[in-house]
């Protein structure tokens, strides 16, 4: 719980700066990029998030690794967590960060799931149908699931929309049994 209060802090420290500077955008991308750098090598995590290593030497690691590739507040912003002992939050800062700028832009995120992979040009028809739903802009996110046997599976927020063969299914035997 006290956790997820800092990370909701500097999440919203660092989107506050961000709109401040007119940088949403960017700033999403290098968070994004760390965030990815940070999933993939999970021993980086770890070592960021031991109490055992100096500060000093963990910050001299991100200053080498992110040094030009990243908006230096963004950069300033990992080093100050480094300081203050709080990199093992990241992926909630980085998540809520995420949100908060959804918001801001009018992005709403769909989680699709599908039976199978679904090509690019279906994709583009359920996000336009999706946008002109909602009314808003739609980022998907793709899983899948082969025990819906075909059709889609669409959450945004605590909506959810079941377009799948399975879901039809239960939804017939649960009216056979009620008669």
């Amino acid at each position: 719980m006290l956790n997820m209060e800092l990370a909701r802090k500097y999440a919203r420290a660092i989107f506050e700066l961000a709109c401040e500077e007119n940088k949403l955008k960017e700033f999403g991308e290098d968070i994004a990029q760390v965030q990815r750098l940070y999933t993939d090598c999970p021993e980086l995590k770890s070592y960021l998030g031991n109490p055992n290593f100096r500060p000093e030497d963990k910050k001299s690691l991100l200053k080498e690794i992110f040094a030009g590739g990243i908006q230096p507040h963004v950069l300033n912003f990992l080093l100050l967590l480094v300081d203050k002992r709080r990199m093992h939050v990241f992926d909630a800062i980085s998540a809520i960060f995420v949100q908060l700028s959804n918001e801001k832009l009018g992005i709403a995120v769909a989680d699709v799931t599908a039976a199978e992979e679904l090509d690019e040009t279906q994709l583009a028809e359920l996000r336009a149908k999706l946008e002109q739903v909602t009314g808003k802009q739609i980022s998907l996110r793709r899983h899948r699931d082969p025990s819906l046997i075909g059709g889609v599976v669409v959450r945004i927020g605590d909506r959810r929309i079941d377009g799948s063969i399975k879901g039809r299914l239960e939804a017939m035997t649960a009216e056979l049994m009620a008669n």
